[in-house]
């Protein structure tokens, strides 16, 4: 690609390349207005407008060298360094203890030492639920702010809405669930009416990517890693649970 200058000293250069001309030279012919080519005069101008083109490319050289070049914008993000490391790839699962309800549980400390243990000094961290009603999200960790949160969650979908997944007898079950469609239905008896914990799952994000530099999480000051479960047992009925989160550390050491 051509940038900023070299399309100006192109563009400039143009008008002493003899084909900038050539659609009107064939007009010109066909009228009979041109004169031979072996004229005197059509010679002495060819050769004056070849050497001017010679001479003009020689003095522009530099510039054309550094015009070819993309201009980098530089802002106040440090200067970027090769890899010098190894690739490194880390997996590991992690078991979050949820709440009643929907409920939100603050899993930055742990997913700093996943990656102090991957050694990654450079790369990204990727945390993801492996649940449908749980969600990953980076917010603030503030006890107002993930009060907020719950309601506001809860307005958008709540618990009591009417919704198309929580009328079990009308859902068929899997073709090769053990016992067959009945046994499903069975199955499906004893489970929660959860389609508002899907759809905050929906809302939330099922995972987020934090990028690591120089073996760190690169956070802000006012940010945490927030697993939010809206699937937690309703009133004093159930027991707590415990989700899975998978994390996968990715980079250079």
């Amino acid at each position: 690609m051509v940038f900023g200058r070299g399309k100006m000293i192109i563009r400039y250069m143009s008008h002493f390349l003899p084909i900038r001309d050539l659609g009107q030279r064939t007009r010109s012919r066909r009228a009979g207005l041109v004169r031979h080519p072996t004229s005197p005069a059509v010679k002495h101008s060819s050769f004056n407008k070849g050497k001017r083109m010679v001479i003009f490319a020689l003095l522009l050289l530099p510039s054309l060298a550094g015009a070819f070049v993309p201009t980098i914008r530089r802002g106040s993000s440090r200067p970027s360094r090769a890899l010098a490391g190894s690739f490194i790839t880390s997996y590991e699962e992690l078991g979050v203890s949820t709440g009643r309800g929907v409920s939100m549980v603050d899993i930055t400390e742990k997913i700093k030492d996943i990656v102090e243990k991957a050694g990654v000094r450079e790369g990204v961290v990727t945390v993801m639920s492996k649940h449908s009603t749980v969600g990953i999200m980076v917010n603030e960790w503030e006890p107002r702010f993930v009060d907020d949160a719950r309601h506001f969650l809860l307005k958008l979908a709540p618990r009591e809405g009417h919704y198309l997944h929580n009328d079990l007898d009308y859902r068929a079950g899997p073709p090769n669930w053990p016992g067959g469609d009945e046994a499903w239905r069975e199955m499906r008896q004893g489970q929660p009416v959860n389609a508002h914990s899907h759809l905050h799952a929906f809302l939330v994000g099922n995972s987020e990517s934090i990028i690591v530099h120089e073996g760190a999480l690169a956070i802000g000051t006012f940010q945490n890693i927030i697993a939010v479960d809206s699937d937690g047992p309703v009133g004093q009925l159930g027991s707590f649970k415990t989700r899975t989160v998978v994390v996968q550390v990715q980079g250079s050491d």
